[in-house]
């Protein structure tokens, strides 16, 4: 039996979010995310939360666990539990409006992603085949392709829990994979719109934001390449 202490939070009877633990059966190769299907299937079906793939591709079960930001399913019990340590700690990821349990309010974080035009643009020079790429043009900025969206990065930033605005490291990661994708024609457009105040130059390189990717892009160094790319295009 293991303990789980679980950040709970009703807004129809609860003026603020408080802990509630529950002991529970576990095996070392449980995921948390089975452990909270065990709380809502059979202790508490209220509890709240989002997930979907269960396999770390869909990223809809971002929280934090032991005060890190992670995907539920892919951190197992053994990976926090041990002889001298039987508990765990679950909270919802910060820096978003709390709807319930551990269920946020997703649409600043999507706001800021569309915000830096994530998607291709081209101005009518389309091949009428394949566009084909060098090996050294992909890999430019293949990393930045794997964001799965789970915001894991953007909410572990401090500057993200503190300043409104702030587009966050996903938004910026989106915007390095088509800067820097040698088919797309609007990388000025996306320089521009990241230079402002609440862009790129928010960033004080505390390496949170490439601790918590739960698909190891390296998130910080992504947006060092954003910023020197503006520095450049200005001289």
């Amino acid at each position: 039996m293991i303990t789980v202490k679980l950040q709970r939070f009703n807004p129809e009877i609860d003026d603020a979010p408080h802990m509630e633990s529950y002991r529970i059966p576990a095996l070392p190769t449980d995921r948390i995310l089975n452990l909270l299907h065990y709380i809502k299937w059979y202790i508490d079906g209220s509890l709240a939360f989002r997930r979907s793939c269960a396999h770390g591709i869909c990223g809809s079960d971002a929280m934090r666990i032991n005060g890190r930001n992670r995907l539920g399913c892919k951190v197992l019990v053994k990976d926090l539990i041990t002889d001298k340590v039987n508990e765990m700690t679950i909270e919802p990821i910060k820096g978003l409006p709390l709807h319930k349990d551990l269920i946020v309010d997703m649409e600043p974080f999507f706001d800021a992603f569309r915000s830096v035009m994530p998607y291709m643009v081209t101005h009518g020079n389309e091949p009428s085949r394949e566009w084909v790429q060098s090996i050294e043009d992909r890999e430019r900025f293949d990393d930045t392709t794997k964001c799965i969206m789970c915001a894991c990065c953007t909410t572990s930033c401090p500057v993200y829990w503190s300043a409104d605005n702030y587009v966050g490291p996903a938004a910026i990661v989106a915007a390095h994979r088509f800067i820097f994708d040698s088919r797309d024609q609007a990388a000025d457009e996306r320089l521009e719109i990241l230079s402002d105040a609440e862009g790129v130059w928010r960033c004080r390189t505390t390496f949170n934001c490439t601790d918590a990717c739960p698909r190891g892009i390296q998130v910080t160094q992504a947006i060092q390449e954003v910023k020197r790319a503006l520095m450049f295009r200005r001289i």
